[in-house]
């Protein structure tokens, strides 16, 4: 049958012939998969070298090499072959390589010229997984430097192709986009709402009985994930609906079995109808036969690494725009085809444009090692479409050194080199490679493989326990295969089938024997936790103070257990999965440690240090030597001997956080600060300002030199305040400030009353009337320049006038005042007159 792709493979050898990268931009259906490859096996220029395509998934990646074998008329391995994680299928033949992506920077590592290949295809690029991301990088530095030869060729579906041939651009020539048409039928799209409080199963398992019942053909249903594909399955299978059209029910992920994955890939029987649960796997590169219609969940799963905590979760999201479109496409690859959308029509204007590039939230552990493997030390000399971010990357070198990957300068250490050659992250690999030299090679590829695939251990009624030798205990177990749960979970047993796999894989590549090493139960128990922190070290974690199972990572978080958890009462832990989100995560899988193999791990990562610091329980100065790992404090003793200038720099920092107003100033302090800001609003510089802001940021000149000896907050209420602000002042400033703004003013009774000036721009001071009698004017401070303002007191010393014009107030309101008060106050002086009445401070005498 031809494809559209067909049309346009003239042009695109002549293209490749003339250009070293090209762009090949296909829709769904097109073809490129798997005419490419095979009508670019005999060009030219490829000089009898052989081709390399990368794809994103195991599943499309062996999918896609057996259909071009038998295109040929051959099995794989021979002119088509492939390789993925624990698997190749090539020979001496093979001129074709389908392989996933992380196999390419292995190679490239192997051999930085890649010079058994002509060629590299980057297939379904605009998925921009990281290890696409990566190997293009990789592949045009390996172009530019070693293989100017080497052809680039990447092929997207809804990319823009002319933003990736920027990024391919050349000074010599630039980086051409062939595009061909799709073959797409039409495909009518319905949308069904998912009704009030139901959940996203039950509007999709309601949505595909709608289907088998009113359109023809085969579905395929796009969900999230494995969960979601198990309970849906648990709603159709046996259902009427199904029944009723003869339909069988698939699930369809990677970590299925070969067998089980071909039948859901394959056609139904005639007469009969299959319904096909997949996750974002079947968005591409797989063509599934039989299918009509497509049910899109519009969720799917990705992966979001928590930098803070060092681990990745996946998270359900949703589906952008060209996702949708993709899968819709899937309905109209043979025929026209029927779309539903388990979603409101409106909803299709919120959907992102196209999916974010995995290499901005992902874990770059792997990437950074792949690059320190392949001698690049300044990740920005490659020429990526996004730039790996600065912290994540300085994050995952970090790790690195942790792990003994890197050396202190930074560069590929021989452990680190060993670790690049494994197919697995570089924790795992660490951990298999590092147990293995201890004599736990065996053990490290179980707890490996358990860490490294899905849980085996499934929790209904919510999280299955935490403790990792729960599965180390199921795995090893040769009878009761039939068991079904364990502590309250259930035993996922396809799970189970393929960490079993994975674990034989494992002692493969590090040559432990594949027949179990004889040891006590104890003891294999016993050295999970040792494992865990091989691969961890970022996760062991102490038990807080308190009887809650709290606990302390090393990286600074916070993590807890439920009381209910064997672990709760455990004092280390080696954590390898989180859960949650700060402020505090839940601790997902765990074994527990032992305090001397913390010591013995990390002997050379513990330090000894002495620490002084302001503590806000006691509110003041802390001294103690500590030994810690990380954020934890494994010991500490009192300090008493601390050098002065220490004490008083943590003094000092905590003035300045709190702020000097918060200082505790005496009466006669503030007093003195607010003589010197209303003479320094007045007269400016040389008079220093007693602004809050602009005391803190001088506090280590006017304060520093008076805090000898004083190591709490309380002692501070001790200092002359007042004597520390006038220190900084010459003899000349001082003696102006008494003049400029004095502290007290002698009324005409002969009292000397206080003024303050809290106000910078209107100092008070409250007086007696009788005590101001004969002032014809409002008395002034700061030569002249402000006026007092006056608070007139009754006898009773209650106010019964505020005013900056006393002239103006003997004038009228004083005839007010004293018809008021003269009545309840006989025995004080009302006279007619009082600018000539002798000012008292004193009541006439009894009888008079």
């Amino acid at each position: 049958m031809s494809l559209p792709i067909e049309a346009i493979i003239p042009a695109l050898l002549e293209t490749l012939a003339q250009h070293r990268r090209v762009v090949l931009e296909a829709p769904p259906g097109a073809g490129k998969t798997t005419r490419v490859p095979l009508a670019l096996q005999n060009a030219s220029w490829l000089q009898h070298q052989k081709l390399i395509m990368l794809e994103p998934r195991r599943l499309a990646t062996r999918a896609a090499a057996h259909y071009m074998a038998r295109q040929l008329g051959e099995s794989v391995g021979e002119t088509v072959g492939y390789r993925i994680r624990g698997e190749s299928r090539i020979s001496a033949r093979t001129k074709i390589e389908v392989v996933t992506e992380g196999v390419l920077t292995r190679l490239l590592a192997d051999d930085a010229a890649l010079e058994a290949y002509g060629a590299v295809v980057f297939d379904e690029f605009h998925e921009r997984s990281l290890h696409a991301d990566l190997g293009l990088a990789l592949a045009l530095e390996t172009q530019e430097h070693l293989r100017p030869e080497l052809r680039i060729l990447i092929m997207s579906a809804t990319l823009d192709g002319d933003q990736v041939a920027r990024v391919l651009h050349e000074h010599s020539s630039d980086a051409p986009v062939v595009r061909s048409d799709g073959r797409i039928f039409p495909v009518v799209t319905h949308h069904r709402a998912p009704r009030a409080e139901e959940r996203i199963e039950a509007s999709v398992a309601r949505t595909v009985r709608e289907a088998l019942a009113n359109e023809a053909g085969d579905v395929l249903v796009f969900l999230p994930g494995m969960q979601e594909q198990r309970r849906v399955a648990e709603r159709l299978v046996n259902d009427p609906a199904c029944l009723a059209a003869r339909a069988t029910v698939h699930v369809l992920h990677g970590s299925l079995p070969t067998a089980a994955q071909d039948a859901a890939i394959a056609a139904a029987p005639i007469g009969e109808r299959k319904v096909v649960l997949a996750t974002s796997i079947a968005e591409t590169s797989l063509t599934i036969e039989g299918v009509r219609v497509v049910v899109d969940s519009g969720w799917s799963r990705v992966p979001r690494y928590d930098a803070r905590a060092g681990f990745t979760r996946l998270e359900t999201v949703r589906v952008s725009r060209a996702s949708a479109d993709q899968r819709r496409g899937r309905a109209g690859r043979v025929a026209p085809g029927v779309c539903y959308r388990v979603w409101d029509a409106a909803a299709d204007h919120m959907l992102a444009p196209r999916t974010r590039p995995e290499i901005l939230d992902a874990d770059l552990s792997s990437l950074a090692l792949e690059l320190a493997d392949a001698g690049v030390h300044d990740v920005e000399s490659l020429r990526w479409m996004d730039v790996p971010p600065a912290g994540a990357f300085a994050q995952a070198r970090e790790l690195l050194t942790q792990l003994g990957a890197l050396d202190e300068r930074g560069r590929i250490s021989a452990h680190g080199r060993a670790m690049a050659r494994l197919p697995l992250a570089p924790r795992f690999a660490h951990l298999l490679l590092t147990a293995s030299a201890r004599g736990l090679g065996d053990v490290a590829a179980d707890v490996v493989a358990l860490l490294e695939e899905r849980d085996i251990l499934r929790g209904d009624q919510g999280p299955p326990p935490a403790d990792l030798r729960l599965r180390l205990e199921v795995l090893r177990r040769t009878a009761g295969a039939g068991e079904t749960s364990m502590h309250g979970a259930v035993i996922d047993h396809d799970t189970l089938r393929r960490v079993r796999e994975l674990s034989q894989q494992l002692r493969r590549y590090v040559g432990t024997p594949t027949s179990r090493a004889v040891r006590s139960e104890g003891d294999l128990l016993a050295s999970v936790g040792l494992l865990v922190a091989l691969g961890f070290p970022d996760r062991v974690a102490q038990h807080r103070s308190g009887a809650a199972p709290r606990f302390l990572l090393r990286a600074g978080m916070g993590a807890a257990l439920s009381r209910a958890e064997s672990l709760a009462g455990e004092l280390w832990l080696a954590i390898a999965d989180l859960d949650g989100a700060p402020p505090e995560y839940r601790v997902a899988r765990a074994a527990p440690l032992s305090r001397d193999d913390v010591d013995e791990l990390f002997a050379d990562q513990i330090l000894r240090r002495d620490v002084v610091e302001w503590d806000d329980t006691t509110d003041g100065v802390r001294a103690r030597r500590q030994t810690t790992l990380g954020a934890i404090v494994l010991a500490e003793h009192p300090l008493t001997n601390v050098d002065a200038a220490v004490v008083q720099s943590q003094l000092i920092e905590t003035i300045m956080r709190r702020g000097v107003d918060a200082l505790p100033w005496s009466d006669s302090g503030r007093a003195t600060r607010a003589r010197l800001a209303c003479v320094h609003q007045y007269f400016g510089a040389p008079w220093p300002s007693m602004d809050a802001a602009e005391l803190g940021a001088t506090v280590q000149e006017w304060l520093a030199p008076h805090l000898d000896g004083i190591r709490t907050w309380s002692a501070l209420a001790a200092l002359d305040w007042s004597g520390i602000l006038l220190s900084s002042m010459t003899w000349e400033q001082r003696q102006a400030l008494d003049r400029l703004v004095p502290t007290h003013i002698e009324v005409p009774s002969g009292s000397r009353i206080a003024v303050h000036y809290d106000e910078p721009a209107a100092p008070m001071m409250s007086v007696k009337l009788q005590e101001v009698f004969g002032w014809t004017h409002t008395p002034t401070v700061c030569d002249g320049r402000v006026s007092i303002t006056l608070h007139l007191l009754s006898p009773a010393q209650r106010p019964v006038q505020v005013t900056r014009d006393l002239a103006g107030f003997w004038r009228t309101s004083y005839f007010e005042v004293r018809k008021e008060l003269r009545g309840r106050y006989p025995r004080h002086p009302w006279p007619d007159d009082p600018l000539t009445a002798p000012a008292t401070r004193r009541a006439k005498p009894r009888g008079t």
